[in-house]
């Protein structure tokens, strides 16, 4: 099939390359002329035969919904734009009520697999009419892994993305468990060779993954990992999960505090703790710790 792909970075870009490997021919745009294949998304349009599919594979937010805009100014009745960003699921609805107005068709696509998905394949869940879905199911044909790995979530606009989101809800919670374990590890001196004690873990245990892969690997090249900071972004699935949980009275433990452990993350000096110290001080004459002055060394009985 003939696909227009917006955004060329590390994920559509490395998109772009599995689609062509499976004989498919792509158009390209990217802001960025070095990775583009041609110059305006009008150009990428023109260059498309009829009925046009386009790939949009930009940040989520403001930069999707102004692309979706332009796009339904060039498109017409018939053809289809697949969002596959990171998009929340409720601007998927907005986004296909705008494009129907023309006809034209909108299928939502949430995409895992990384950087590694050029090798792997990616994991697909998306929403829209069977109609639509038809349409672009080569280029998913492609995309995904060799077995599996994909999934029409709801033909409901938003369906993909919702599937995506609570699987990035999960990441969360997971990543967070691994990280407190090797940290637990890391601290007593009861064992040792730690990366040696997750490699074991990889082959035969009820929690071998692929996120238990990635942090083998990480930290057989550095072992204590002190190359790094520990400061952890997200990215909006995780929220989304956790408010779409609390929308609908859905009991999200793990989830919602392995949200709160990233945003502890970008502290370097909780507030929080700050105020409990001092209430311990207060109501049981409790130590505390204070900054150390220059040159020497907190007094915690201060």
């Amino acid at each position: 099939m003939h696909i227009g792909l917006v955004g060329l970075g590390k994920m559509g870009g490395n998109m772009r390359t599995r689609l062509r490997n499976a004989g498919h021919t792509v158009v390209g745009y990217d802001r960025n002329p070095d990775l583009a294949d041609v110059d305006s998304l009008a150009a990428m349009v023109e260059a498309l035969p009829a009925p046009k599919v386009v790939w949009v594979m930009v940040p989520a937010g403001d930069p999707t919904r102004s692309t979706i805009a332009e796009l339904k100014d060039l498109l017409g009745e018939g053809d289809l734009v697949v969002d596959g960003g990171n998009s929340k699921y409720t601007d998927d609805a907005i986004n296909a009520a705008s494009l129907a107005e023309k006809g034209i068709g909108f299928v939502d696509c949430g995409v895992s697999g990384g950087v590694w998905g050029l090798e792997n394949g990616y994991a697909l869940m998306y929403g829209g009419a069977a109609s639509d879905i038809e349409k672009v199911q080569p280029a998913f044909d492609a995309l995904k892994p060799e077995e599996g790995g994909a999934v029409h979530a709801g033909p409901t606009p938003g369906a993909g993305h919702f599937a995506k989101m609570v699987h990035n809800g999960i990441e969360y919670a997971m990543m967070q468990a691994y990280a407190e374990g090797w940290e637990l590890l890391e601290k007593v001196d009861i064992v040792e060779n730690v990366p040696a004690i997750f490699e074991s873990w990889r082959h035969g245990t009820v929690i071998r993954s692929w996120l238990l892969d990635l942090l083998t690997e990480a930290i057989e090249d550095d072992e204590h990992l002190e190359a790094l900071r520990g400061y952890a972004d997200d990215s909006g699935e995780g929220r989304w999960t956790v408010q779409a949980a609390i929308d609908n009275a859905v009991p999200m433990h793990v989830i919602a505090s392995s949200l709160f452990a990233r945003f502890t993350s970008r502290q370097t000096d909780s507030p929080a703790m700050k105020a409990i110290a001092a209430m311990r001080n207060q109501f049981g004459g409790h130590a505390v710790h204070t900054d150390p002055p220059p040159g020497g060394e907190a007094n915690p009985d201060a």
